[in-house]
């Protein structure tokens, strides 16, 4: 069962890249035409850790950032993430450039990102308990893939809406060649779809609802239904319910103008609820304020 989890990784990576529960505080991470969006240079740092009470669960951090330059017509991003499941490693550096103009009383982005993946195996970390499998003993070489992505995102004073394709090359491991084996197939395509506004309830607080779907022709369509409630744009609490059997809860708070941290925390109730006791996710986020010419950029 432990060799079957290592190996989940080397088959399913050219797939759709593990979802972070906070996205929808930095969607930078799902769609590269939200570089720029929030008018600062910010700099967030997320670190998750699923599964919790399983040995070798996955394990992510992630560092993000983005800025605005040129009058806000064009945003610039980054994003560096290390995973870690079981004894596979795999580090990711990606690169986002968004162009923006002023459509239907809003903005509308297109973005492009780029960038590189390597991933590797330590097989020799592994305890061998059968004779014979002493070439498990030998590490797998460092792979690098490359990784392109696509998107598009509106937004206004009271909504916003995402479209994007995180991955346009698959790849699989090819165990008989020993490599990645690239293609470009379309009917294969993960595509995300995320969508939101918000509304004032009360003097000091508003209301956020958001969805994110998840599809790929001939698979399942996954999604999150969100909603979060913010106190004085200094607090916010929400909960999220996902169809890949799953609950959230987060909570977020301002610190001052420039410091925002978050917590969530996802509870699967699938086959793996006996086992695990929920999965761990936690951010900080830093904006470097300047005067910028956004639309809204402290909620979306």
């Amino acid at each position: 069962m432990l060799l079957l989890c290592i190996m989940i990784p080397l088959s399913s990576v050219g797939q759709l890249a593990p979802l972070s529960d906070q996205y929808m505080l930095n969607p930078v991470t799902i769609n590269p035409a939200y570089a720029g969006n929030r008018g600062v240079f910010n700099i967030s740092a997320f670190y998750r850790q699923q599964w919790v009470g399983i040995t070798g669960a996955p394990e992510t951090a992630t560092l993000a950032g983005d800025v605005a330059l040129l009058n806000s017509k064009v945003g610039l991003g980054f994003i560096v993430s290390n995973d870690r499941i079981g004894v596979t490693k795999k580090t990711s550096a990606n690169s986002n450039y968004s162009f923006r103009i002023n459509f239907g009383g809003g903005i509308l982005s297109f973005g492009l990102g780029a960038g590189l993946i390597t991933t590797n195996t330590a097989w020799s970390e592994l305890v061998i308990v059968d004779p014979g499998d002493d070439n498990l003993l030998v590490d797998s070489k460092v792979f690098v893939v490359p990784d392109f992505s696509f998107g598009l995102y509106y937004t206004n004073l009271k909504y916003f809406a995402g479209l994007s394709i995180p991955r346009l090359l698959l790849y699989n491991f090819s165990p008989e060649k020993n490599k990645y084996i690239l293609k470009s197939d379309p009917e294969q395509y993960y595509y995300l779809l995320n969508s939101g506004g918000v509304f004032d309830v009360a003097p000091k607080t508003k209301f956020l609802p958001s969805t994110l779907f998840s599809f790929s022709p001939g698979e399942k369509l996954l999604y999150d239904i969100n909603a979060h409630f913010s106190f004085s744009d200094r607090l916010w609490l929400g909960a999220s319910y996902g169809n890949n059997r799953s609950v959230k809860g987060f909570v977020q708070f301002q610190a001052n103008d420039q410091l925002r941290v978050a917590y969530t925390y996802n509870y699967g109730y699938g086959k793996l609820r006996t086992f695990i006791d929920g999965s761990h996710e936690i951010m900080f986020r830093y904006e470097f304020r300047y005067k910028a010419d956004a639309i809204n950029p402290l909620i979306f």
